[in-house]
């Protein structure tokens, strides 16, 4: 399958710039949600390509690095736990898609999103591909991108507390994440708002 043919079919339309857009961790309970943006070549090529969740994390590695060194322009970026408290999950991811669309430069007339739902990008018009990750070259390296990045901050915040094993899960909802909340409660860096089941069950 020609995983450029989303990006083809634009070109083909007229437009100059057009990008893959994805995210990672919406469903962890601690740790921001990034996002990433990524304009690819006309005649890109990577052997492996896919939506970063069927890919091992040795593979994703290696084609972080070749995405970086191909792509025309890319930018990954974030929304804090605060801000996902603040704003909800979906808001907040958006707000992270958002900026790393709006740090492409030129800026993009087409974003294509992995799903069904899109933000608002001001003059870059969005379009939502089901399952987009495993369609679109530029969304599946954006996917790739975004999920890299939040791995790597995520044994940033192992050293800084390693009391809760982020290095292994990575934030989200596993049994030892559980446990060690139960130990020792939340961190700075988790979601508040993704914690009232254990803060019930805790009788907080």
């Amino acid at each position: 399958m020609d995983l450029l043919v989303y990006e083809k079919a634009f070109a083909d339309e007229g437009c100059q710039v057009v990008c893959g857009v994805d995210e990672a961790g919406r469903g962890p309970l601690a740790g921001p949600v990034f996002a990433a943006a990524v304009v690819l070549p006309p005649h890109f090529t990577l052997e492996k390509l896919n939506d970063s969740k069927k890919l091992s994390e040795k593979t994703r590695e290696r084609l972080y690095d070749e995405i970086l060194e191909q792509a025309a322009d890319y930018q990954i970026a974030a929304a804090s736990e605060q801000e996902i408290d603040e704003l909800n999950i979906l808001q907040a991811t958006f707000l992270a898609m958002r900026r790393a669309v709006d740090g492409l430069s030129p800026r993009p007339e087409v974003a294509l999103i992995d799903g069904n739902r899109a933000p608002a990008l001001g003059g870059t018009v969005a379009y939502t591909i089901v399952k987009g990750d495993a369609l679109s070259a530029s969304i599946a390296a954006a996917s790739i991108l975004a999920k890299v990045s939040r791995d790597r901050y995520m044994l940033k915040l192992d050293e800084a507390y390693p009391q809760y094993a982020f290095a292994k899960h990575k934030g989200y909802p596993t049994k030892l994440h559980y446990e060690r909340l139960a130990a020792y409660g939340p961190s700075p860096v988790h979601r508040r708002t993704f914690l009232k089941k254990f803060f019930a069950a805790q009788g907080q």
